[in-house]
């Protein structure tokens, strides 16, 4: 007669962004335990055993335990419990990673990442279809244009961005919350998900707000920007910002729905969308404003109509993937979006003060310093974008598995992304160091400016790979809603910057500008990879090792 006896931890996870850390742990580390009580070898039959498993349950067994009649049979067959014991054992261990899988997700993160990419060049190029447009116009219109695009970008990047992060992790973790059986987020059947409900009336009412202040504060925001009443360009600026808040709940609602996509891990979408509107705008830009003689209105004119077309086929798309319903005051979930959206918004808001301050910093030193830093700044930003992009991927592949409570793809898919945004952050370095040299003589002739150029590029190009982990980082607390830390982490990160921008300009010029920015980044990549290490945060499983947890 013979005793065995089968112990294991079960993995499990409650998902909901309102589950502590502790919880969370606890019930990760929940243990269970199931005995069998073999009474004659030869005799044992497979009936017994799986009477006596039947405390597992349905779904744990058919998710994780790859056991089948065949194989159970075939060792009690071989009147070998030790064999059957390690069989259920071996088969109740989440399997170690392997290349194949860790390829898949280099794959699927490369998937994601490529067309975002494309969407976020997709709206500089087409600004820059506009500008030079107006510049035929002449240089009045032009730089008056400048001004209310400038107003227009400001705002929609301080309310905007927040919304669409929060839109991402929102909806990856509804979708895997509405999903009994892992399935491929592929699936086409149509579901009524209260995050996207509220996401697309959260966008709506601040695309509203946004237009509102616009139209109606237009000649406010002009005069923060230093143009008075008197200037020539006072008017035009202030028809163009009227024109193009009409455009603002367009803006809005297409970016919240890219947010959207990205829960769905779906970026082809959105480029498909935003490709599309904004080749309307080829067309309407010389039809409105030279056929029609509208001038820098024609030109505002065909941006808010672009806009729109993109909105409706956004709209269009996401009613294929989800049931757009006017949700009831229960399914309503502003007070998360609330929440971790004004966590955000403080955020960003510390970020772009202390851009702008380095901006202002750079003013002091003079126009010849003040146009090196605008041709520095625009291509620094620009590369931002891709980092941002492939952040963002990283954040709707880890939102949707940490929701699951998946810690050991999660785990993989971190490693993965830091290593990926290391690797672009290196490349973009090299070529940055290697040719902007050359290429910033499309920007500027000025042999003064392109000198002073030259002085700071080693300090830029040493930047990048930090940077890229930078904005890596965000997407990694993105992806499990730690917008809190962000938050806070970005104040003591923003205030730090800041204080040594006040002083280091004055001592050693634009190098000092660019030194600061350096250290902005790298304080934002310090504090990101503290948060990961610790053992008390929400990222304490990649402390330990998940691989040995058992089901």
């Amino acid at each position: 007669m013979t005793v065995t006896q089968f112990k294991g931890r079960l993995l499990s996870r409650t998902p909901g962004r309102n589950l502590g850390r502790e919880e969370n742990k606890n019930a990760m580390k929940a243990s269970w335990s199931c005995s069998f009580l073999i009474t004659y070898r030869r005799r044992l039959s497979f009936k017994n055993v799986i009477k006596c498993c039947s405390s597992i349950s349905d779904e744990h067994n058919s998710d994780h335990i790859s056991l089948n009649s065949s194989s159970i049979q075939k060792r009690l067959d071989s009147n070998d419990a030790s064999e059957l014991t390690d069989g259920i054992l071996d088969s109740t261990t989440i399997p170690v990673t392997s290349p194949s899988r860790l390829q898949s997700v280099q794959t699927e993160l490369m998937m994601l990442s490529l067309p975002a990419v494309a969407g976020q060049a997709i709206e500089p190029l087409a600004q820059l279809m506009e500008t030079a447009f107006i510049g035929r116009l002449g240089a009045y219109q032009l730089a008056s244009t400048a001004v209310s695009v400038s107003i227009f970008n400001i705002i929609s990047k301080v309310f905007n961005i927040p919304l669409l992060s929060v839109a991402t992790s929102f909806v990856a973790e509804d979708i895997s919350k509405t999903r009994k059986e892992v399935a491929s987020d592929e699936s086409t059947e149509r579901k009524f998900l209260p995050s996207v409900s509220t996401t697309l009336l959260l966008a709506l009412a601040i695309g509203i707000f946004e237009g509102s202040a616009m139209y109606v504060g237009s000649a406010l925001f002009i005069n923060i920007m230093g143009l008075s009443s008197a200037s020539p360009m006072y008017i035009p600026a202030q028809k163009f910002l009227s024109v193009r808040a009409i455009g603002a709940p367009a803006v809005v609602v297409y970016l919240a729905i890219q947010g959207i996509f990205r829960g769905f891990k779906d970026t082809k979408t959105p480029v498909l969308c935003l490709g599309l509107g904004n080749l309307s705008a080829v067309f309407l830009f010389p039809l409105l404003m030279y056929y029609y003689g509208l001038g820098v209105t024609g030109a505002a004119v065909a941006t808010v109509l672009s806009q729109y077309i993109v909105a409706v086929l956004m709209i269009w798309h996401l009613n294929k993937r989800t049931v757009l319903l006017l949700p009831g005051i229960k399914n309503l979930q502003f007070g998360g979006y609330l929440k971790s959206g004004g966590f955000l918004l403080g955020r960003t808001l510390v970020s772009v003060m202390t851009i702008t301050l380095s901006t202002s910093m750079a003013a002091r030193l003079g126009p010849l310093a003040m146009a090196a830093h605008q041709i520095c700044l625009q291509v620094w930003l620009s590369v931002s974008l891709l980092f941002d992009a492939q952040a963002g991927s990283g954040q709707a592949l880890i939102a949707s598995s940490f929701a699951k409570g998946e810690y050991a793809r999660v785990k993989e898919i971190t490693y993965c992304v830091l290593k990926t945004g290391l690797f672009t952050g290196v490349f973009i370095a090299v070529v940055h160091g290697a040719f902007f040299g050359s290429l910033a003589t499309l920007f500027s002739r000025d042999k003064e400016v392109l000198r002073i150029i030259r002085s700071v590029m080693l300090i830029i190009s040493s930047s990048l790979p930090i940077t890229a982990l930078a904005c890596t980082f965000d997407g990694l607390h993105y992806g499990i809603s730690d917008f809190s830390y962000t938050a806070f982490s970005m104040m003591v990160v923003g205030a730090v910057s800041s204080a040594f921008l006040l002083y280091a300009p004055s001592v050693i010029g634009l190098s000092g500008v660019w030194t600061g920015l350096a250290l902005f980044m790298c304080l934002r990549t310090a504090a990101g990879f503290l948060r990961i290490s610790s053992k008390n945060g929400p990222w304490f499983f990649l402390q330990e090792d998940v691989q040995k947890l058992k089901v």
